[in-house]
Formats: C-alpha cells, structure tokens, sequence
C-alpha cells in the first residue's frame, strides 16, 4: 500500500490524516531524528523526506502542501529558546 499523508486546515484546526503505510512512514522518520538530523520536509511536490497528499478529504478543507518538523533537544531551547522552557518550572 502507497504511503498516504493529508494535512489539511478545517475550521482553524490542523488535522492529519494517515493511512497504516502513511502513519508507519512517519514513525520511522520521527524516529530517525536526532542532534545529527533534526528536522523533516514536508511537500505536496514529493521533493521532502515524507510526501504529501494534495488530495481534500472534504471540499472545505485547506490543504497544506508543505511542512516542517523540527527535533529540539531541551539544552538546545535552554540556550537559544529558554522561555519556552519556563513552563516546566
């Protein structure tokens, strides 16, 4: 089975749609980040690490046709980002 990612905007909400090859190409991306390679593409064009879908699940839908997702190790956001670190108290 083809591997099948939609990203799509619905009344202001990010949603994400995954088929089982979809979601375990993700995974194995997700999985593969580190301080080495940090961060992932995401196009519609199928030039990034995970292909998109340009498909809409429902005409009012809004796709997304590019992405990124980006590792941050937490010495990292210490030094460069620390106020997203004071939640955690």
């Amino acid at each position: 089975m083809k591997p099948r990612i939609t990203i799509n905007m619905a009344d202001g909400e990010l949603e994400l749609w995954l088929n089982e090859a979809g979601r375990d190409l993700l995974v194995e991306q997700l999985k593969g980040l580190s301080a080495r390679s940090d961060h992932l593409h995401l196009w519609t064009w199928g030039e990034g690490d995970l292909p998109l879908s340009d498909r809409l699940y429902r005409s009012t839908d809004k796709i997304v046709d590019t992405a990124k997702i980006m590792l941050r190790l937490d010495d990292w956001d210490r030094e460069y980002f620390p106020h997203v670190m004071d939640a955690e108290g």
